[in-house]
């Protein structure tokens, strides 16, 4: 038996119906700030992810599904979003229609990760971007955003951590006094040793226990950051407090993909363990010109979706039901029922039928699992006398109606 690749994972039933909603939910608050869907290829030149997210990242070092295709090309499977989408707003010349562009995405992101709860190779993301403004009113602009949506998802019991890597100046004398706290350290994780020479801000991000422990008493980014960075990062914090949106500053907090400046940003949500992360972003003014396009501050964060849909149960979503159920045992009830079964579904009422040789009671046995409102019955003896038996399962009482009625039945409950 030929099963599914490990890291990916069939998503039907219940928790397809709940993964349904919450898209749904997704869509309508986006659309409500005025953010505007961008359906993205799934392949990209891999190129497009060495540049932006960097080449000595976790993700691009170890994480890619990258190949050759057919014409030598090497493609990857996106990783993640933001580089497609500046990638598009480059391609396309978007920057030149208006000064702030509003973009979101939702769909599959692949990364070659060891597969365990809500961390998947293939997993999915909902993500916002916002183009074109320098000020902290941008990353306002998204974090109200995540606070709605998260409120009306029903994840209450979360928190908000912020940082400020600074800007480019303020963080090189940063990483001079972490690496000089580091230098005479030998015991850092042999992927740690490798990044005080690559990306010291990188160590920070380690969940090394050994690690984590050396960096806690290390140099604090913010006591590095500029006046400019500083004076950002007060606003941001001023119209989050205005708004009652809750925040703790977090100064560990680095992300991790290299385009990112100042405003770094997650969101944890308790009943997740030590995957407690379900959405992350920051601002990464730099990017687009660093991939060749317009110079174009931007700030955007992304939600895993897998994490997300740990947190919500069966009650996130109504108890599915069909309005009837016919049940039939020969060509002539079949002639009388499927023009009104369909006629039922163009009007959106939900109808199904049975059209198998068994029983009436195994017939109503499958309307009870369906949950069926209303059963309509069709047998010899109905038909015989011109009418039909309409049964409330929920109640257990049923009448005989003529069979003209079928016509407009939903009229008849």
């Amino acid at each position: 038996m030929i099963t599914s690749v490990r890291g990916f994972k069939d998503i039907y039933g219940k928790e397809s119906k709940i993964w349904e909603k919450l898209e749904n939910i997704i869509r309508n608050v986006f659309s409500t700030w005025g953010f505007e869907e961008v359906r993205l290829p799934i392949l990209e030149k891999t190129e497009l992810f060495q540049r932006s997210i960097g080449d000595t990242t976790d993700i691009v070092e170890k994480e890619m599904y990258t190949f050759f295709d057919k014409g030598n090309e090497s493609v990857t499977m996106r990783p993640e979003g933001t580089a497609s989408i500046i990638r598009f707003i480059n391609e396309h010349k978007l920057y030149t229609l208006e000064k702030n562009l509003k973009f979101f995405y939702l769909g599959p992101m692949f990364r070659y990760e060891r597969p365990q709860k809500g961390r998947l190779r293939q997993f999915h993301q909902a993500g916002v971007e916002f183009l074109g403004d320098f000020t902290p009113y941008a990353e306002f602009e998204v974090l109200s955003l995540m606070d709605c949506l998260l409120e009306k998802i029903g994840i209450k019991d979360r928190i908000l951590y912020l940082n400020n890597l600074g800007c480019p100046d303020c963080r090189t004398n940063y990483k001079n006094s972490l690496l000089k706290y580091l230098e005479n350290n030998q015991n850092l994780c042999e992927d740690c040793n490798r990044r005080k020479i690559t990306n010291p801000l990188r160590i920070l991000d380690c969940k090394q226990e050994k690690c984590k422990e050396i960096i806690k008493d290390a140099p604090k980014i913010l006591d590095f950051i500029c006046g400019d960075c500083q004076k950002h990062m007060t606003k941001l914090e001023e119209l989050l407090t205005l708004n009652n949106i809750t925040y703790e500053i977090d100064p560990f907090i680095v992300r991790g993909l290299d385009y990112y400046i100042k405003t770094v940003f997650e969101v944890h949500a308790k009943g997740l363990g030590s995957q407690s992360a379900i959405l992350a972003g920051g601002r990464y003014d730099n990017l687009s010109k660093d991939l060749g396009g317009y110079d174009l501050p931007a700030v955007g964060w992304a939600m895993g979706l897998e994490r997300v849909v740990l947190l919500l149960n069966e009650d996130f979503v109504e108890k599915d039901y069909l309005d009837f159920f016919f049940i039939f045992f020969d060509e002539r009830g079949e002639k009388i029922i499927l023009p009104v079964l369909n006629n039922l579904r163009k009007k959106g009422i939900k109808a199904s039928y049975d059209p198998s040789k068994g029983s009436l009671k195994s017939k109503l046995r499958r309307a009870d699992k369906l949950k069926s409102r209303y059963v309509i019955i069709l047998g010899d003896n109905e038909i015989n006398n011109g009418i039909f038996t309409l049964k409330n399962m929920e109640k257990g009482e049923q009448l005989a109606l003529p069979l003209e009625k079928l016509e407009n039945l939903e009229k008849e409950i």
